[in-house]
């Protein structure tokens, strides 16, 4: 054998990678697939239906059960949950299992529980102890019962020093993004924002809609466009922005009707935390094309590491 098995260890599948390791108390049944240098800790048990990419490291007191996924380097914490059937009853199956896919380099923190067909993003962290009842997005950090997206990795906020008030913008990090000032005017009848979009704006809008009512817990956007530019403005209220091309994310909080976020085409862009009175702007250069989308972050990586960032 070119894995390892403790001699307190049970593992009854041959479909097992170079240099796996499957330690005391562990039960591997006949039909799961390990791939090459995976950790299988003690008291773990794995069901036939079962795939493990790559390095991954299973920890103390977890089951795989069948239609679990874990893709390359996975971190699955001591005890996590996963389930299969959101109906169980004893000695009742269902015709199929519930797949589960826990996405590239994603963590999940010990004792959370993941709820059944709920896919978890590459690099994304799930919080020690949270309940994971909805789909992950790539990169979200989520704590909680109901798991709640409370940050993204590795796109802080950065320069708190920045006074947008003092007409100081923040730098964006991310090729394709800028941050814009927009023409303010302030008086004793009230206040204006205006632009003249060929002269003020990067693009000339051929489209424009609003997002408004959003319950602060959801996520919006959370796609990429092949060839339309995008100007977000926060006309009332606040919501957080995470842009990323591929390779760099950083994560912008608008709160100011007279500060717009221009993204390029080829960068993926979500947008969370909505206040409970926000309202969004969003100015596109293109009328809609369902075809200019790109809905699955996989997708996108895969586009931007063939075409390059084409859109920048």
């Amino acid at each position: 054998m070119n894995y390892f098995v403790h001699d307190m260890g049970l593992c009854e599948s041959s479909d097992i990678g170079e240099g796996t390791r499957i330690w005391a108390f562990a039960h591997v049944l006949p039909g799961a697939r390990l791939g090459a240098d995976v950790n299988i800790c003690d008291n773990v048990y794995v069901e036939n239906d079962v795939v493990v990419g790559d390095r991954v490291t299973v920890k103390c007191g977890v089951q795989l059960w069948d239609g679990v996924r874990l893709s390359d380097d996975v971190f699955v914490g001591p005890n996590v949950t996963f389930t299969n059937d959101p109906f169980p009853r004893s000695k009742a199956y269902p015709e199929k299992f519930a797949q589960t896919v826990v996405g590239p380099g994603a963590s999940l923190g010990a004792n959370c529980t993941i709820l059944p067909g709920v896919s978890i993003g590459r690099h994304a962290m799930v919080g020690a102890g949270a309940v994971v009842t909805k789909d992950v997005p790539p990169n979200a950090i989520v704590v909680g019962n109901p798991a709640r997206i409370v940050g993204y990795v590795d796109a802080d906020l950065g320069e708190p020093e920045v006074d947008v008030a003092a007409g100081a913008l923040p730098t964006s990090r991310v090729p394709g993004v800028d941050v814009i000032r927009l023409t303010r005017a302030d008086d004793l009848r009230g206040s204006l924002v205006a632009a003249n979009f060929e002269q003020e704006l990067p693009f000339v809008p051929r489209r424009f809609f609003t997002v408004f009512g959003v319950p602060s817990t959801d996520v919006r956007g959370a796609h990429a466009h092949r060839r339309c530019h995008q100007l977000l403005v926060c006309v009332q209220g606040s919501v957080n922005a995470v842009v990323d091309d591929g390779t760099t994310r950083q994560e912008f909080v608008l709160d100011r009707p007279d500060v717009g976020l221009h993204m390029a085409p080829m960068i993926w862009g979500t947008q969370y935390r909505y206040s409970a009175d926000a309202v969004l702007l969003v100015l596109a250069s293109d009328p809609y094309d369902a075809g200019d989308y790109i809905r699955d972050h996989e997708m996108f990586l895969a586009e931007v590491a063939q075409n390059g960032h084409v859109g920048h």
